[in-house]
């Protein structure tokens, strides 16, 4: 079974959560007999292939990128008819309009699956323009996966354009790496260079600092918190929230900045719960949370209608808190760090939850049986 990802931006340019999402696809699928391929787009295409573990990834001229929507030339279109013809299954992940163009250009003929990663959210002119081919898009799939039920559910664009027996649910996953060897240096390193004592309670945020993970709020609620946040990431809201911080005078508050993969584990390792307070449907599953259900961590994160709440089940895995409420967010983080066992139980279940819905072996196994499927 041969399957092409289509997406606009893939490693080495620089990453974000879809990437790395459809890495995880690309992963875990090869274990269950898939050989998979990535079609993209960069401004700098060369090579023009590269091999990684994950699959062999093919990449054409990236000529301009408005609103974040990379636009390729006749290269591009000439590459996609040629992975298209050598692929079993075409995989797009929305949303990438121009994907929609190589789709109707290219004449796709191969049985077709679209992940529905997000809404288009901000740009809101770019989606009345784009209307009319994203729906022709949608319809046209062999199948249209949302990451959640409450995406499959709440979103108007897969209601209103796909088909129910065409509409899948399938979340996002990743592969375990918790029991991986790392080094012991780069947790005291960590540690040192942020000021957190050994044993110290903590409370973690992760990610890319961008306009819809809520960290205002966050912020707004540190005063109100007995423990140290740490925010790990860097993005382009880093000014903004940094001069947030001095303007309400919080101590707690550390700006980790970017961390790498063995910083990262180092934090988790340690760390009392992750905190998602992303405010708005941007937001639309939340990898990290999956990343410390991993891990065995307690969860904070708020109802926006998309998969976070899936990911962390209020009650059982963590709590899950109205958007932009600081002193409901702080409560919920007392409690996890004033409760052990309330804290270590919602651990346990987060955990367990993610070896049924979220490991890189649940991944690979719906999706594969998907393509099967469709093709």
């Amino acid at each position: 079974m041969k399957v092409v990802h289509v997406y606009r931006t893939y490693f080495p340019d620089p990453p974000g959560g879809l990437q790395e999402a459809i890495r995880q696809i690309a992963l875990s699928t090869r274990e269950c007999g898939v050989e998979p391929r990535i079609l993209t787009l960069s401004p700098t295409p060369e090579p023009g292939e590269i091999d990684y573990p994950e699959g062999r990834v093919v990449r054409a001229k990236s000529w301009a990128a408005p609103a974040s929507c990379d636009l390729g030339g006749p290269g591009a279109l000439m590459k996609y008819r040629q992975m298209a013809d050598w692929a079993d299954v075409v995989h797009f992940h929305f949303p990438w309009p121009f994907a929609d163009v190589l789709h109707l250009l290219g004449r796709t003929k191969k049985p077709t699956v679209m992940t529905y990663h997000s809404d288009i959210v901000r740009q809101k002119a770019l989606g009345a323009v784009y209307g009319p081919l994203m729906r022709r898009t949608l319809r046209s799939m062999s199948a249209v996966v949302a990451t959640s039920p409450a995406y499959a559910q709440t979103s108007e664009a897969l209601t209103e354009c796909v088909m129910k027996e065409r509409l899948k649910t399938i979340p996002l996953g990743i592969i375990d790496y918790r029991d991986e060897p790392h080094s012991v240096d780069a947790q005291r390193d960590i540690a040192n260079r942020l000021g957190l004592a050994a044993g110290e309670p903590y409370f973690l945020a992760l990610g890319v600092l961008r306009y819809y993970k809520g960290l205002h709020t966050l912020i707004e609620a540190a005063s109100h918190v007995n423990a140290k946040i740490v925010i790990a990431g860097s993005g382009p809201e880093r000014e903004r929230l940094t001069a947030l911080a001095q303007q309400l005078g919080v101590t707690n508050v550390v700006f980790a900045g970017q961390v790498t993969h063995e910083e990262k584990v180092a934090l988790l390792k340690g760390c009392r719960a992750m905190v998602l307070p992303s405010h708005l449907r941007s937001e639309a599953f939340g990898m990290v949370l999956a990343e410390a259900a991993m891990f065995g961590k307690p969860m904070v994160c708020c109802e926006v209608g998309s998969g976070t709440s899936y990911v962390n089940q209020h009650g059982v895995t963590g709590f899950v808190v109205a958007p932009e409420q600081s002193k409901e967010l702080a409560g919920a983080m007392n409690v996890l760090l004033s409760d052990d066992a309330v804290a270590a139980a919602m651990g346990s279940a987060a955990r367990e939850r993610y070896e049924t819905l979220f490991s890189g072996a649940a991944l690979g196994k719906a999706y594969s049986a998907l393509y099967r499927e469709v093709a």
